[in-house]
Protein backbone atom coordinates (compact mmCIF):
# COMPACT_ATOMS: atom_id res chain seq x y z
CA UNK A 1 0.00 0.00 0.00
CA UNK A 2 1.41 3.44 -0.78
CA UNK A 3 1.41 6.24 1.36
CA UNK A 4 -0.62 9.39 1.14
CA UNK A 5 2.99 11.37 1.48
CA UNK A 6 4.08 8.67 -1.31
CA UNK A 7 0.74 9.61 -3.59
CA UNK A 8 1.79 13.28 -3.28
CA UNK A 9 5.27 12.79 -3.56
CA UNK A 10 4.58 11.17 -7.12
CA UNK A 11 1.77 13.67 -7.77
CA UNK A 12 4.59 16.37 -7.04
CA UNK A 13 6.86 14.76 -9.91
CA UNK A 14 4.63 14.39 -12.25
CA UNK A 15 3.27 17.91 -11.97
CA UNK A 16 6.81 19.49 -11.81
CA UNK A 17 8.10 16.31 -15.45
CA UNK A 18 5.20 17.32 -17.64
CA UNK A 19 5.66 19.73 -20.65
CA UNK A 20 3.46 23.04 -19.70
CA UNK A 21 1.13 22.63 -22.78
CA UNK A 22 0.53 18.88 -22.17
CA UNK A 23 -2.34 19.25 -20.49
CA UNK A 24 -5.43 21.82 -19.73
CA UNK A 25 -4.58 20.66 -15.95
CA UNK A 26 -3.24 17.07 -13.88
CA UNK A 27 -6.29 15.56 -12.78
CA UNK A 28 -5.35 12.44 -11.19
CA UNK A 29 -2.58 10.40 -10.40
CA UNK A 30 -3.16 7.00 -9.35
CA UNK A 31 -0.35 4.39 -8.31
CA UNK A 32 -0.76 0.61 -6.96
CA UNK A 33 1.87 -1.86 -6.65
CA UNK A 34 1.88 -2.36 -10.63
CA UNK A 35 1.38 0.64 -12.10
CA UNK A 36 0.95 4.52 -12.46
CA UNK A 37 -1.88 6.11 -14.00
CA UNK A 38 -1.31 9.77 -15.07
CA UNK A 39 -5.55 11.49 -16.17
CA UNK A 40 -5.18 15.26 -17.39
CA UNK A 41 -7.93 16.98 -19.20
CA UNK A 42 -7.14 18.47 -22.67
CA UNK A 43 -9.70 20.92 -24.57
CA UNK A 44 -12.86 20.13 -25.54
CA UNK A 45 -13.92 20.29 -29.53
CA UNK A 46 -15.47 24.07 -30.19
CA UNK A 47 -19.07 22.73 -30.87
CA UNK A 48 -22.16 24.31 -31.44
CA UNK A 49 -25.05 23.84 -28.60
CA UNK A 50 -27.46 22.07 -30.31
CA UNK A 51 -25.03 19.63 -31.92
CA UNK A 52 -26.33 15.95 -31.69
CA UNK A 53 -25.00 13.53 -28.72
CA UNK A 54 -23.31 11.17 -31.54
CA UNK A 55 -21.55 14.35 -32.88
CA UNK A 56 -20.42 15.25 -29.72
CA UNK A 57 -19.29 11.83 -28.82
CA UNK A 58 -17.36 11.81 -32.33
CA UNK A 59 -15.68 14.77 -31.72
CA UNK A 60 -14.75 14.18 -28.34
CA UNK A 61 -12.89 10.58 -29.57
CA UNK A 62 -11.55 12.44 -32.45
CA UNK A 63 -9.82 14.90 -30.00
CA UNK A 64 -8.34 12.58 -27.90
CA UNK A 65 -7.17 10.32 -30.60
CA UNK A 66 -5.10 13.49 -31.97
CA UNK A 67 -3.47 13.75 -28.33
CA UNK A 68 -2.94 10.62 -28.08
CA UNK A 69 -1.14 10.41 -31.40
CA UNK A 70 0.49 13.91 -31.24
CA UNK A 71 1.76 13.05 -27.60
CA UNK A 72 3.06 9.76 -28.05
CA UNK A 73 6.58 10.56 -27.91
CA UNK A 74 6.50 13.19 -25.16
CA UNK A 75 4.14 10.60 -23.08
CA UNK A 76 6.71 7.46 -24.11
CA UNK A 77 9.83 9.70 -22.42
CA UNK A 78 8.09 10.89 -19.53
CA UNK A 79 6.79 7.13 -18.67
CA UNK A 80 10.64 5.55 -19.16
CA UNK A 81 12.03 8.60 -16.79
CA UNK A 82 9.14 7.25 -14.13
CA UNK A 83 8.90 3.31 -14.80
CA UNK A 84 13.20 3.90 -14.21
CA UNK A 85 12.54 6.24 -11.18
CA UNK A 86 9.43 4.55 -9.25
CA UNK A 87 10.04 0.36 -10.46
CA UNK A 88 6.21 1.04 -12.13
CA UNK A 89 4.48 0.83 -15.32
CA UNK A 90 3.08 4.43 -16.26
CA UNK A 91 -0.14 4.56 -18.29
CA UNK A 92 -1.83 7.74 -19.66
CA UNK A 93 -5.13 9.36 -20.14
CA UNK A 94 -7.02 12.00 -20.17
CA UNK A 95 -10.57 13.97 -19.48
CA UNK A 96 -12.17 15.82 -22.58
CA UNK A 97 -15.71 17.14 -22.99
CA UNK A 98 -16.44 15.03 -19.48
CA UNK A 99 -15.63 12.01 -21.04
CA UNK A 100 -12.31 9.71 -19.26
CA UNK A 101 -10.34 8.08 -21.84
CA UNK A 102 -7.84 5.22 -20.88
CA UNK A 103 -4.65 4.89 -23.46
CA UNK A 104 -2.50 1.26 -22.83
CA UNK A 105 -3.19 0.19 -19.28
CA UNK A 106 -2.08 -3.29 -17.06
CA UNK A 107 -4.78 -5.41 -16.15
CA UNK A 108 -2.59 -7.20 -13.48
CA UNK A 109 -3.90 -11.08 -13.31
CA UNK A 110 -5.07 -11.83 -9.81
CA UNK A 111 -5.40 -15.18 -8.22
CA UNK A 112 -8.06 -16.54 -5.44
CA UNK A 113 -9.28 -19.46 -4.35
CA UNK A 114 -13.59 -19.34 -3.55
CA UNK A 115 -15.42 -21.72 -2.14
CA UNK A 116 -18.60 -23.40 -4.95
CA UNK A 117 -20.85 -20.40 -2.87
CA UNK A 118 -18.63 -18.08 -4.57
CA UNK A 119 -18.12 -19.77 -7.82
CA UNK A 120 -22.02 -20.03 -8.03
CA UNK A 121 -22.05 -15.77 -8.08
CA UNK A 122 -19.69 -16.00 -10.68
CA UNK A 123 -21.07 -18.40 -12.91
CA UNK A 124 -24.64 -16.64 -12.29
CA UNK A 125 -23.10 -13.78 -14.16
CA UNK A 126 -21.72 -15.59 -16.84
CA UNK A 127 -24.99 -17.28 -17.24
CA UNK A 128 -27.02 -14.43 -17.07
CA UNK A 129 -24.54 -13.12 -19.77
CA UNK A 130 -23.16 -10.20 -17.53
CA UNK A 131 -19.77 -11.48 -17.79
CA UNK A 132 -17.85 -13.70 -20.39
CA UNK A 133 -15.69 -15.55 -17.69
CA UNK A 134 -15.01 -16.20 -14.30
CA UNK A 135 -12.42 -13.44 -14.15
CA UNK A 136 -14.49 -10.93 -15.83
CA UNK A 137 -17.17 -11.88 -13.48
CA UNK A 138 -15.06 -11.39 -10.78
CA UNK A 139 -13.88 -7.69 -12.09
CA UNK A 140 -17.58 -7.06 -12.70
CA UNK A 141 -18.23 -7.61 -8.81
CA UNK A 142 -15.05 -5.50 -7.61
CA UNK A 143 -16.28 -2.37 -9.67
CA UNK A 144 -19.64 -3.03 -8.24
CA UNK A 145 -18.24 -3.07 -4.41
CA UNK A 146 -15.44 0.12 -5.04
CA UNK A 147 -18.82 1.75 -6.97
CA UNK A 148 -20.82 1.38 -3.81
CA UNK A 149 -18.13 1.52 -1.07
CA UNK A 150 -15.90 4.16 -1.69
CA UNK A 151 -16.38 6.12 1.48
CA UNK A 152 -15.79 2.68 3.78
CA UNK A 153 -12.92 1.63 1.51
CA UNK A 154 -11.24 5.49 1.55
CA UNK A 155 -11.82 5.38 5.37
CA UNK A 156 -9.63 1.44 5.06
CA UNK A 157 -7.12 3.48 2.97
CA UNK A 158 -6.85 5.96 5.90
CA UNK A 159 -6.00 3.78 8.89
CA UNK A 160 -3.91 1.32 6.67
CA UNK A 161 -2.06 4.83 6.56
CA UNK A 162 -1.95 5.30 9.52
CA UNK A 163 -0.42 1.95 11.03
CA UNK A 164 2.34 2.65 8.17
CA UNK A 165 3.16 5.69 10.27
CA UNK A 166 3.26 3.82 13.16
CA UNK A 167 5.00 1.79 12.26
CA UNK A 168 7.95 3.62 11.05
CA UNK A 169 8.07 5.61 14.11
CA UNK A 170 8.46 2.22 16.17
CA UNK A 171 12.02 1.22 17.88
CA UNK A 172 15.40 0.89 16.00
CA UNK A 173 15.66 -2.93 15.80
CA UNK A 174 19.28 -2.34 15.37
CA UNK A 175 20.28 -1.20 18.43
CA UNK A 176 21.77 -3.12 20.68
CA UNK A 177 20.01 -4.33 23.94
CA UNK A 178 19.84 -1.97 27.15
CA UNK A 179 22.47 -1.96 29.52
CA UNK A 180 21.74 -5.36 31.86
CA UNK A 181 19.81 -7.40 29.54
CA UNK A 182 20.87 -10.76 29.23
CA UNK A 183 19.90 -14.18 27.24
Amino acid sequence: MITKEQQEKLRGWFTGRLPDDLFEELVEVTVDREEVTVIGRIPAPGLAEDVSDAEREAAVQGRVQEFRERTRETRIALAREAEHRFRKKVSWGVECGGERSLFTHIAAPVMTRLRQPERQVLDTLIAAGVARSRSDALAWCVRLVQRHADDWLGELRDSLEHVQRVRAQGPDTGQEDAPGDSD
